[in-house]
């Protein structure tokens, strides 16, 4: 079958989600560039692809997907190399429930009301970023007690929930602010000097 290809941007989180996950598994894929901030928005044929008009969108030959969760679950599964899941309910339990934290709370949070709040805005709506910020903290503080006692989130192997929750972070810790509360959680900050080092989120960087 034909190499896969992922549509969206390089600045995106959950494209970068699902790069990773594509690079976790060895999986060479093309990545088609969509620009949904674009002036004029995104090309109309782009929402054959995504209704919905968000990315990424996913295509390995006639199958297509969005939903960054679905996406990574089906990379998982449908190529070879490391799996990226826990084979057991509980574990699979845990991880689902970080990805769910993650998309719920942490990632408009962390994100758009802290992170670009503070570096497009001038002046930046200080109210924002305080509620924000109480949000990112209760988020934070959840991964760190739902932290497994080795390497990684959830288990002695890295997982989906890894996966999801570093490019995540990886925008919160652009502004001061991030750095300060990912650093009052050293289960975190200790997780965090491992997956920052990581050759998939080396390799998904934005350059420039």
């Amino acid at each position: 079958m034909s190499r896969p290809i992922l549509y969206g941007a390089d600045y995106s989180v959950y494209v970068r989600i699902a790069r990773m996950a594509l690079e976790e598994k060895g999986v060479g894929y093309d990545l088609v560039p969509v620009d949904i901030f674009a002036e004029g928005g995104s090309p109309a044929w782009y929402l054959e692809r995504h209704p919905f008009d968000r990315i990424p969108a996913f295509e390995h030959g006639t199958f297509q997907l969005f939903e960054t969760a679905a996406i990574t679950r089906y990379i998982d599964e449908a190529f070879k190399g490391p799996p990226l899941q826990p084979a057991d309910a509980k574990t699979s339990g845990v991880m689902n429930q970080v990805i769910g934290l993650i998309d719920s709370y942490a990632y408009r949070a962390m994100v758009w009301d802290v992170a670009v709040e503070r570096l497009e805005h001038n002046p930046p709506d200080e109210k924002r970023i305080s509620a924000g910020l109480c949000t990112a903290e209760t988020a934070l503080q959840t991964l760190a007690a739902l932290k497994a006692d080795n390497d990684w989130l959830i288990a002695d192997r890295i997982s989906l929930a890894d996966l999801h929750a570093a490019p995540v972070i990886a925008y919160f810790i652009k502004v001061e602010e991030g750095q300060k509360l990912v650093a009052a959680f050293p289960k975190l900050s200790d997780w965090w000097a491992r997956i920052s080092t990581r050759p998939s989120f080396l390799a998904t960087e934005k350059a420039g």
